[in-house]
C-alpha cells in the first residue's frame, strides 16, 4: 500500500500552520519534506506531524530553531520521554500562569473595592511573572551529565510528587528560619531532625547523583550573582545554620 503523501499547502491546513513556515523549515533542515515531486514540490507524510509536534512544543516551551534542530536531531532522541518532559515542562509552566492570574485576580479585586490602585498588588504581578518567566539562568551551574540527567528525572518524576516537594520545602524552610530566630544550637536535637530532613529532600532532586550536587552545589555557592528578579528560598542565616546543622549529622 502506498504511503500518503501531502503537497504542502495541505500539510499545512492538516496541522495549522502555514505553507511559509514549512518552507522555512525545510530550508533551515529543521522539517524536511518526506519527498519532493520532479516539478519540485514538497511532498509530506503522516509521520512528518509527529516530528512538527515537536518542533511546535519545543518552540513554545521557549526554544530557539537551532535548539530545536539540534535536540531533535540526536541520535538518542527519543520520543516517549521527549513528550514526558514536555508534559512537565507545560505542567510548570501552567502552575506559572496560575500564580500570575491570582496575582492579576487580587489586583482586579483590590481595584475594584478602593478608588486608588494598590501599587503593591500591581508589583506583585511583575515580581511573580519576572520570578517564573525563565529559569534557563540555573543550566550553566550543570554540566551536560547533570543536565540529561535532571531531564530524565523531570520526566519520570509525576507532577503531583513535585508538587508535595514543593511543598515540604516550604514547610522546612519555615521552620529553618524559626528556628534561627528561636536561637536553636546548630548542633542540637532539633537542628539534626532538620538537616536530616533537609537531605532527604535535596536527595529526592538529585537522586544520589553526584553530577547534579556538583551543579546544585555551584549554584548555591553563587548566590551573589543571581538575577535580581529573583528572590532567595531561604534567608542568609538560615544558610549558614543549616550548612553547620548538616556539617554536625555527618559527624
Amino acid at each position: 500500500m502506498s504511503e500518503e503523501m501531502y503537497q504542502a499547502f495541505e500539510f499545512a491546513q492538516l496541522a495549522g500552520v502555514t505553507v511559509r513556515t514549512l518552507h522555512h523549515y525545510d530550508r533551515i533542515g529543521l522539517l524536511k519534506p518526506g519527498r519532493y515531486t520532479e516539478a519540485g514540490y514538497r511532498l509530506y507524510r503522516n509521520q512528518d506531524l509527529v516530528r512538527l509536534q515537536q518542533i511546535v512544543t519545543l518552540k513554545f516551551i521557549g526554544f530557539s530553531l537551532k535548539q530545536i534542530k539540534d535536540l531533535l536531531n540526536q541520535s538518542s532522541f527519543d520520543l516517549g520521554v521527549a513528550l514526558s518532559q514536555q508534559r512537565e515542562i507545560i505542567a510548570q509552566k501552567r502552575q506559572q500562569l496560575d500564580l500570575a492570574i491570582k496575582a492579576i485576580e487580587k489586583a482586579s479585586d483590590l481595584l475594584a473595592t478602593n478608588d486608588k490602585p494598590d501599587w503593591e498588588a500591581f508589583k506583585r504581578i511583575i515580581e511573580v511573572i519576572n520570578m517564573q518567566h525563565n529559569m534557563d539562568w540555573t543550566t550553566k551551574y550543570y554540566s551536560e551529565e547533570a543536565k540529561k540527567k535532571i531531564a530524565e528525572r523531570a520526566a519520570s518524576i509525576p507532577p503531583e510528587v513535585v508538587e508535595q516537594g514543593q511543598r515540604d520545602w516550604s514547610v522546612l524552610i519555615s521552620e529553618v528560619e524559626k528556628a534561627v530566630t528561636e536561637g536553636v544550637d546548630a548542633k542540637s536535637e532539633r537542628a539534626a531532625e532538620l538537616a536530616g530532613r533537609w537531605s532527604t529532600l535535596i536527595k529526592a532532586f538529585t537522586g544520589g547523583n553526584q553530577e547534579i550536587q556538583a551543579g546544585l552545589n555551584k549554584m548555591y555557592s553563587d548566590q551573589s550573582n543571581w538575577p535580581g528578579n529573583f528572590p532567595k528560598p531561604y534567608s542568609d542565616a538560615a544558610g549558614a545554620f543549616m550548612c553547620e546543622a548538616m556539617a554536625a549529622l555527618k559527624k
